[in-house]
C-alpha cells in the first residue's frame, strides 16, 4: 500500500483539470483547486458568487466541467479552463438580458469568456446567474 498522496489532476488541453464524475461540492473543489495558475482565484470567485446568488445549488462535475443547477429544473451553468480565458457557459442564456456575448452551434447557449487581465463585472454574472436559474436548465 503506498503512502505517496494522490497524484494532483492531470491538465487537459488548454489546461482545463480532469477530475472524475461526481455530485456535491467536494468534485467541484478538486476541479476549483487543480485550476492552473490565476484561473484558480476565479474558479474560487465564481463558485462563490454562484453559491451567494443561488442558495442551495446543486453542483456536479461531468466532462471535466462543473456544473450549477437547481433541483427539479436542471443544470443552468458550467464552466471550463482554456488556454487564454475561462468559458462560463449558460445553458439557456439565449433568454438571458442582456444576451452573454459568445454564441454556440446551440442556439440556446450563450457564454462569457474571461481572460486574466479581465475586469470581473460580478453585477452582471450574479444577475445573469439569477436569471438562469430560474429557467429550466439542462439535464444529462
Amino acid at each position: 500500500m503506498s503512502t505517496e498522496p494522490d497524484a494532483a489532476p492531470r491538465l487537459l488541453a488548454g489546461g482545463n483539470p480532469q477530475i472524475p464524475k461526481g455530485d456535491g461540492d467536494a468534485p467541484v473543489q478538486a476541479y476549483i483547486a487543480a485550476m492552473p495558475g490565476w484561473k484558480r482565484d476565479l474558479g474560487r470567485r465564481l463558485d462563490a458568487l454562484v453559491e451567494r446568488t443561488v442558495p442551495g445549488v446543486q453542483k456536479a462535475m461531468r466532462w471535466n466541467n462543473p456544473l450549477y443547477g437547481v433541483a427539479g429544473r436542471g443544470y443552468f451553468l458550467s464552466y471550463r479552463c482554456f488556454t487564454r480565458y475561462v468559458k462560463v457557459t449558460f445553458f439557456r442564456g439565449a433568454s438571458l438580458e442582456p444576451l452573454p456575448p459568445v454564441a454556440f452551434k446551440d442556439p440556446e447557449a450563450r457564454a462569457i469568456d474571461i481572460h486574466e487581465d479581465d475586469e470581473l463585472d460580478e453585477e452582471q454574472l450574479a444577475s445573469w446567474i439569477a436569471q438562469a436559474a430560474e429557467r429550466p436548465g439542462w439535464t444529462p
